[in-house]
This record gives C-alpha cells, structure tokens and sequence, in this order.
C-alpha cells in the first residue's frame, strides 16, 4: 500500500496547496499557491523538508483524517483543536500519526487558515509545474471525504518539535506602498485610508476580500480612465461604489480598478489569515522601508528550523539546567488534588 493520508471527513473549501505556479500571468493564471507562505514555510521548518513541498489548507476547520502507515505531521497557521485518537496534541508543533490513528482537527479558535504538513508532503499530480489547487482558474479541486491523498517519501524521524509564532490572527496593522494610481487619489483622502479603521469584510476568499468601514466611500480623481492592466496580490482596488478589495493569492491577473497601494508581500499573512470583521489599519511606507521589511521577513524565514524547540525538554541536553530552581515545587503527595 502507498503513503497516504484517508480523508474521513473535511470542511467546505479545503485544497492541497504549495508555493504556486509562478510563469503562467501571460495566459491568465495567477500564481495561487497556500494563502499563508509564512504557515507553510513554518511547517516545513517542524518536519525539517523544503517550504515547496505541497500540504493541505483548511479554511475556518478541519475535518478527520487517517494515515495509511505511520506518518510525521505538523500544524500550522490559524490554531485549530486537534487531537489524535482523542489526545489533544499542540498546535506549532509535529507529531507522529500512527496507522490507523483518527486524526480530528476542529473550528479554528482563532484566524482562518489553518494547514496540516505531512513528512514528504502531499504528492497529488502536478499540474502546470505545481500542486496547487486554484480553484478560479478551474485546476484541481477541494477535498473531499472519501479522498485519499497521496504522501511522498519522507527521509526524516524526529518530531515533538514546537514553534513559537507571533499572533498574525486577529487583525492589525498592515504596511503597504504606493501603487500607479495613488497620485490619482487626492492627499487628504490618501490621509483618510491611513487613519480609517477597516473591517475584514465577510465575502472574502482566496481571491481577496472587501474593507468595510463606516467613512464615506473612496474616489479617484479620473478613476474612469484607468486601462486594464497587470496586477498582484497585496493591490488594494477601489471599486465602482467606493469600497477597497485586497486582492489576494489567486486574485485575478488584470484589472482596470484604481488602486489606492499595495501592501508590501511580508504583510500578507496577517491580511489572509485576518477573520471576518477583525479590524485593520493601513499604512503608507517609503520603498526603502519596505524593502528593509521584507529582508527581515527573510531572514525571519530562513531562521524557522533553528527556532524549533522540543516540545519536551531531555534534561541530558540542557546546558543550563543547573540555573533552574528544581525542587521550590516539591510537596508531600498527600494534598487534595483540585
């Protein structure tokens, strides 16, 4: 029997993602790939593979799940309930799933993609150079119960690794540039996006999501005259009624919409993962800052393995231990347990 992975049960729009195709904007395919770079790069960290390696989003909950022969998994992105055959197990982390073990993921708490990573990855066929599902563009589809997915060869053992992550599920401030038709906004309106408190709107998907507000709607000074053109995820549309969409991983791949900026790619994972109604704040930053920003988020990525830590600590390999107060919580073993 091959390495897979049994789905038993899944909730509605959950794909097998990668980093994206990237090459295809001339035919009209965007890149796609996982809405949360940041979550499969975390993920590849704990079961210590390549970031490219394929794994399977899951939008707003989870579903149960089975593994053909024991396999290394992790859980990244927005934090989920989950457990293996009844045991809660830690989200950030890796663990082994048994044969046979159920494997039940719940709502997310907190967020909205959450991912699930198996050593050697999800190996359903490629198409145009990727795994990824884009469900715009008409390639591949959501998992299903009753599917079984395909896993690679994984030449890795350990697991009980955890990650520290910092909050990116519940809104915030989002940093973005001037996009090519910023000019066409005047000052004082350009001043009023920063300052206005949005709202992740509730029709979002993967192609991008409204920002909702209580001001007054967004207009351009010569907005009619735009032409259709390239653009990206991270461009913030103003369309015809005045509301900015963000436009995100499988976004289309032109629009004749004016856009207000364009929130710079290291932003994105809090944008993505952002709940409906969590609120968000803009603001404009020089090239210069941006560039600085995502240096760091490189680096940031880059330095993911190193900072996975047992999620238990052996005492054999604590340099330190002896800087450890050991005993001020020893008691008889006669007390009433509460």
């Amino acid at each position: 029997m091959t390495r897979s992975l049994k789905v038993l049960r899944i909730g509605p729009g959950c794909t097998v993602q990668d980093a994206g195709r990237p090459g295809w904007l001339e035919y009209g395919v965007s890149r796609g790939g996982a809405a949360d770079r940041l979550a499969l790069a975390e993920g590849a960290a704990l079961l210590a593979q390549c970031h490219t390696l394929a794994a399977l989003e899951m939008v707003g909950m989870g579903g149960e799940f089975e593994a053909t022969e024991n396999l290394r998994i992790a859980l990244t992105g927005a934090p989920m309930k989950a457990s293996i055959d009844g045991s809660a197990i830690a989200w950030n982390a890796s663990h082994v799933l048994p044969a046979g073990a159920r494997l039940s993921i719940g709502a997310a708490l907190r967020g909205t993609y959450g991912y699930l990573h198996v050593g050697g990855g999800l190996v359903v066929p490629e198409q145009l150079g990727a795994r990824s599902v884009h469900l715009s563009a008409g390639i591949g589809a959501a998992c299903q119960s009753g599917d079984t997915l395909p896993v690679g060869e994984d030449g890795q053992f350990q697991t009980g690794l955890g990650l520290k992550v910092a909050n990116r599920f519940e809104g915030g401030q989002v940093r973005m540039v001037a996009s090519l038709q910023t000019h066409l906004f005047a000052e004082k309106d350009r001043a009023r996006f920063e300052q206005t408190q949005f709202r992740r709107g509730t029709r979002g998907n993967r192609m991008g999501v409204p920002l909702d507000s209580d001001g007054a709607a967004f207009s351009p000074d010569g907005g009619r005259t735009v032409l259709s053109e390239v653009i990206s995820p991270g461009d913030i549309q103003i369309t015809g009624d005045g509301t900015p969409y963000l436009l995100l991983a499988e976004c289309q791949t032109t629009g004749g919409y004016p856009r207000i900026g364009t929130v710079i790619p290291c932003d994105l994972p809090l944008l993505a993962q952002a709940p409906a109604g969590a609120p968000l704040h803009f603001q404009f930053v020089t090239l210069e800052a941006a560039l600085e920003a995502e240096e760091k988020a490189r680096s940031h990525q880059s330095g993911l393995r190193t900072a996975c830590k047992p999620l238990i600590r052996d005492p054999h390999t604590i340099a330190d231990l002896l800087s450890y107060q050991l005993i001020s919580g020893a008691i008889a073993g006669e007390e009433d347990v509460l």
